[in-house]
């Protein structure tokens, strides 16, 4: 398997080239050459495996040259500090709407089940190079804290994340900024999300900075990162098939475009009609909604601060790749219209509409809904979610059709302890890994959303060979 960019500018590299370039030398993001298609006939087999081993097997297709017993052995120390036994349980509410469950990691975050692994792949190329690595990447909330847990104390390895100053909720801020190890740096940024991603797209833009200090990618711009999580699309589908049912829908909570980018390629790679439509939810923050809807991506006004804010995001960085996808595999194509949006923020994709809402159907949750879904899924099933999770339950709840739907829970509700308080009118008890968090000592630098004043800092304390 090689990979190529979105923006047809490099030449086909290999996995291994894939997880440590991250963002493409081009600017694009990086893509199989081919995406690969599962025989029905694996079905059976697979639908007997434990998550784990269907990680193997999915993540086969895609790793290459990559020894097979390598990858078992970093899929096996990756899920190991999990706390369910099966990774992604799959829990069952009622009518026809199901819970999968992605917050059983370290840092109570769907971003683990990527980020255990990627620490683990950064790490295994490192060691065979004999080389170092400074990470840099932006986050929303989640992002951050994983990427952290998955490399904090690995030697060779240095990493700084970007948050927007204010904008995360305190836990989140907190599971960042109270890890102290030497190789370690969070970076505070007043302004948004999208500010800080710009950020880090620059610096990995300057070729020559991106060299010397060999800059390492957690954002889902990082192709390892979205593959690790096409794996549990397929193993809710199996879960679901091996009790008779044949078709699914997903309901994804998405700012970024990773996590949906991710069930559209389980969806090319399972048997057609195995997931039939992947259900876009947003939350006021819905340029990705308005595209599916609309036929226009287009930005709109400022971004709104939310009780859901890893969304709170109005450019999404995966989006590229879809569009690579709709423009035919036609990276020059690609190139201009992102070239043309980045000019004017705005792209017209009116003339695919049909295509996209045959793979998506979408929905922007207000506020007052996202309270009012968490206050009816706890006093109709006794069942706590997080505002993200609450954000996707909406959107199935309304467009669900005649079939089984699967609603991504991308975090633990004590994360959000203040929208949760809000709709039930009692606290969440904190699990162990966040109770005592606010006492721990806390370290991060607050800084003006300023490329130049970031990559000061960061030649400051990078790694250098």
């Amino acid at each position: 398997m090689r990979y190529i960019s979105t923006r047809g500018g490099i030449a086909p590299i290999a996995f291994d080239q894939a997880v440590m370039m991250g963002l493409a030398r081009d600017g694009g993001l990086l893509l199989p050459e081919r995406l690969p298609s599962i025989e029905p006939a694996l079905l059976n087999a697979w639908q007997t495996l434990s998550y784990q081993n269907l990680a193997l097997e999915v993540l086969s297709l895609f790793t290459g040259d990559l020894p097979r017993a390598d990858l078992d052995d970093l899929i096996d120390r990756a899920y190991s500090s999990f706390r369910h036994p099966q990774v992604t349980p799959l829990r069952i509410t009622g009518d026809g709407l199901y819970i999968l469950e992605l917050f059983h990691g370290p840092t109570l975050a769907f971003k683990d089940i990527a980020l255990q692994l990627l620490g683990n792949l950064f790490e295994y190329e490192l060691k065979k190079s004999g080389g170092f690595m400074n990470i840099i990447g932006a986050t929303s909330g989640d992002t951050g804290s994983a990427a952290i847990y998955g490399v904090r104390g690995r030697k060779g390895i240095n990493i700084f994340i970007l948050h927007p100053h204010g904008r995360t909720s305190p836990i989140q801020a907190l599971q960042m900024t109270t890890v102290t190890d030497a190789n370690v740096f969070n970076i505070a940024v007043r302004g948004t999300f999208d500010d800080a991603q710009a950020i880090v797209k620059t610096l990995f833009s300057d070729l020559a900075f991106k060299d010397k200090y060999q800059l390492g990618a957690i954002n889902s711009i990082n192709w390892a990162r979205v593959l690790a999580q096409v794996v549990y699309y397929v193993f809710a589908f199996l879960k679901l098939r091996k009790s008779g049912v044949d078709s699914v829908d997903f309901s994804v909570p998405t700012g970024n475009f990773g996590d949906i980018f991710a069930g559209y390629v389980a969806k090319r790679l399972l048997p057609e009609g195995c997931i039939n439509r992947l259900i876009l939810a947003t939350n006021a923050n819905d340029i990705l909604s308005r595209f599916v809807n609309q036929g226009e991506y287009s930005i709109a006004g400022e971004v709104v601060p939310t009780s859901s804010p890893s969304m709170d995001i109005q450019i999404a960085s995966n989006f590229e790749r879809y569009l690579y996808y709709l423009l035919h595999e036609d990276g020059s194509s690609v190139k201009a219209e992102m070239e043309s949006f980045a000019a004017t923020g705005r792209m017209d994709l009116a003339r695919f509409q049909e295509q996209v809402q045959r793979d998506f159907a979408a929905r922007a949750v207000s506020e007052e809904e996202t309270i009012a879904t968490i206050r009816q899924v706890y006093e109709e099933y006794d069942y706590l979610i997080d505002p993200h999770t609450a954000v996707g339950v909406k959107a199935a709840q309304e467009l669900k059709q005649d079939r089984p739907v699967v609603c991504l829970a991308t975090a633990h509700p004590a994360k959000f302890g203040e929208a949760v308080q809000k709709a039930i009118g009692k606290d969440v008890e904190l699990p162990p890994v966040l109770a005592g968090l606010s006492k721990l000592e806390s370290r991060c630098s607050v800084m003006d959303a300023d490329v130049e004043q970031i990559r000061a800092y960061v030649q400051q304390h990078a790694l250098l060979g």
